[in-house]
């Protein structure tokens, strides 16, 4: 399966931190997402690229039959032990191996932009019965607090030339280039947005642990990483509201999109 190198190795070496360290979704987001699409007992949606299955036990909580697509091994079993219930699948976004027309809904939580989005989005088309819908959603950072601004700066100044994120956490004003994908692709409505806040409650060092997490750093060496946590270290005891080794909170905005194809 081809999978974009930090993502395939990162996440294979960081999958029980990233379970740890990364927050959830609002339930209001899914309450809205389950109207909207909708999803109840009696439909199916497939979760692309479910990692370690944040978003996919609250797909569960609207009675719908859940599909997991993750092609990190290390990913999958965090699903199949949380979650016995679903049924995980070792395809990618691409390529998932699904029947054609099994879904009612397909959503992506926090991984579309990993994927190479014409052929992910021909196999959305694949995959979705007529009315059907596709859900993006992602948490990205609140860089209006000064301590996350400086955060998010270490992340995107380690990160390779190459290397796919969050449209919103890269500082653009909507949603960035996913939605070109979609500007000459017939069959497909207009985009639906709602966000919400979700502020995370955690600790300086999951905060850190957060870090260290991310795939292009948790690909780096031994001594790499150290540097890159002793960095972190510095800028979070540089501010009063991180300074320390107690309780915070990680301030996050989760952004939800969603478009029905005819």
């Amino acid at each position: 399966m081809r999978v974009h190198h930090a993502a395939g190795v990162g996440y294979q070496r960081a999958a029980g931190v990233y379970e740890r360290s990364r927050p959830s979704y609002p339930l209001a987001a899914v309450a809205a997402l389950a109207d909207a699409l909708p999803l109840e007992s009696g439909r199916t949606v497939v979760d692309l690229g479910a990692g370690t299955g944040k978003f996919t036990r609250l797909l569960a909580l609207t009675g719908a039959g859940v599909l997991a697509v993750e092609p990190v091994r290390e990913m999958r079993e965090q699903i199949a032990e949380l979650l016995p219930g679903v049924s995980v699948s070792a395809g990618t976004a691409e390529e998932t191996g699904l029947p054609a027309g099994c879904a009612d809904a397909v959503v992506a939580a926090q991984s579309w932009h990993w994927f190479r989005q014409d052929a992910a989005l021909a196999e959305v088309e694949r995959l979705l019965r007529p009315g059907g819908a596709l859900a993006l959603v992602w948490n990205t950072y609140d860089t209006s607090v000064p301590w996350v601004r400086d955060f998010q700066d270490i992340y995107f100044r380690l990160a390779p030339r190459d290397l796919p994120s969050p449209p919103l956490a890269a500082g653009l004003s909507g949603p960035g280039d996913w939605q070109r994908v979609f500007a000459d692709r017939p069959g497909w409505g207009p985009t639906e947005e709602r966000h919400w806040p979700n502020p995370h409650s955690t600790t300086v060092a999951d905060v850190v642990e957060r870090m260290m997490s991310s795939s292009h750093i948790a690909v780096l060496d031994a001594a790499a990483q150290e540097r890159v946590r002793s960095e972190v270290e510095a800028v979070l005891g540089a501010h009063d509201a991180t300074r320390g080794t107690g309780a915070i909170e990680m301030p996050y905005t989760t952004d939800v999109y969603w478009l029905r194809h005819r």
